[in-house]
């Protein structure tokens, strides 16, 4: 199957953004330019008006969790998980997880997102169902906490997920362990986690110093800040993807060059939780992978990687007071390409020969959009993501025109609603 995308504005690896032509074979790019003589399209986009991206990856969200959405505003995160998101969670059902993260799915694909990185509870097989049938790329993993008595079941069923679904859906799916973190995961249970992780030869994606009251407890407790402490259960040893990492010093830094730890940011969720503000000017200065992530909707309140990446470009310029802190091209990166880095998604995340057909068109009409002087900088300040048009991945067409293919968005928002019905009564 080969897909011509003509005469659309290209965001290339480099930054620039030249009118081009975008040819795909399968599920592959195979040019940005000009169309060979020999290349016949089966079907042609007009991408005329259109701005191509790489689709953007949400590197940390909790994607059932819409059911969830203004369930629990306006509390810290420790009251806000103990006090409301724990208790209902523990009523979670099967069918629950799987319609939650098919409305999360017609969010995100709505949205301009064609990959992600969840983290939850039980009955993650049905998350997997959703990416195989959405043609989404989500990397799964199954929540564990150590502190409760099924723990080790928890655990089994992280393994059962990576040998049973890693990757299924013609490599779409990926599974990685996840340890929700070190104040819910006693030493002993991170090692359990950190073994079975190494003998199946998975990655690890865990929540690390989200807030302060954590690096303090955990200093109090273990007498050492959390980077280190999980360092030395062997959790980094394989891999990982490490959500937030708000509170760090050097020590800290030094820990996740060493071993190559890929960071989630989450500005969205950490501004409402009032957690801090990463120091991501500084990590991406010493050459760390940071990511975007919107986190989970009950405390976002959406999964629009759009916001993330202009809340990223602003926030810390306001942070340091210096305007050229985190500049557009970087924030859409953080939102793109860097976000498939840190997923270990390979092949993805840049406009470019041999990658993964993952690309998503933004329709240029409108008022947000003109005038244009540079479309980069439009994409990070300006636009937003209603006007995303055609979203595909793997070269598979998932929406077009802004009408969803792979989903039916109506019975999808009956289900979502008449589940979170019956979970909140």
């Amino acid at each position: 199957m080969n897909t011509l995308i003509k005469n659309v504005t290209a965001l290339l690896p480099d930054g620039t953004a030249p009118v081009a032509n975008i040819g795909i074979t399968d599920d592959r790019i195979v040019f940005v330019g000009e169309v060979p003589e020999n290349f016949q399209a089966d079907k042609t986009i007009d991408g005329t008006k259109h701005l191509a991206i790489p689709g953007f990856v949400n590197a940390h969200t909790h994607a059932s969790m819409t059911l969830l959405r203004s369930y629990a505003d306006d509390m810290k995160l420790m009251d806000w998980l103990e006090q409301m998101i724990w208790p209902i969670e523990a009523k979670l059902r099967s069918d629950d997880i799987y319609w939650g993260a098919m409305l999360a799915a017609v969010e995100m694909i709505r949205s301009g997102t064609t990959a992600f990185a969840d983290m939850y509870g039980p009955d993650m097989e049905r998350v997997a169902e959703v990416v195989e049938t959405s043609g989404l790329r989500g990397v799964l993993s199954r929540g564990l906490i150590g502190v409760v008595p099924d723990s080790e079941k928890k655990l089994e069923e992280n393994a059962s997920l990576y040998e049973n679904f890693h990757g299924a859906a013609d490599g779409r799916i990926t599974v990685m362990f996840g340890p929700h973190a070190l104040y819910t995961c006693p030493p002993e249970y991170l090692k359990k986690v950190a073994a079975k992780a190494k003998a199946l030869g998975a990655e690890v994606h865990i929540h690390m110093s989200e807030t302060v009251g954590e690096v303090e407890n955990c200093l109090k407790e273990y007498g050492k800040r959390p980077f280190a402490h999980v360092a030395s259960m062997g959790l980094f040893e394989n891999g990982t993807l490490a959500a937030h990492c708000v509170h760090l010093d050097d020590e800290d830094i030094d820990i996740i060059k060493k071993y190559h730890i890929r960071v989630a940011h989450n500005p969205g969720s950490n501004m409402k939780l009032a957690s801090g503000t990463a120091p991501v000017p500084r990590l991406l200065e010493e050459g760390i992978c940071v990511a975007l992530g919107t986190d989970g909707t009950s405390s976002n309140n959406n999964l629009d990687m759009l916001d993330e990446v202009q809340l990223a470009a602003l926030m810390h310029k306001v942070h340091t007071l210096d305007p050229l802190a985190v500049p557009a091209l970087t924030a859409v990166k953080m939102g793109t390409e860097y976000g498939a880095q840190a997923l270990s998604l390979h092949d993805v995340g840049r406009l470019q020969a041999g990658n993964k057909a993952d690309i998503v068109l933004f329709s240029m009409h409108g008022a947000a959009w003109t005038p244009c002087y540079n479309p980069v900088s439009l994409l990070a300040y300006s636009a937003k993501s209603t006007s995303v048009d055609t979203v595909m991945v793997d070269g598979r067409i998932l929406m077009e025109n802004g009408e969803l293919k792979t989903l039916d968005e109506e019975r999808i928002l009956f289900e979502a609603q008449k589940v979170a019905d019956l979970l909140t009564k």
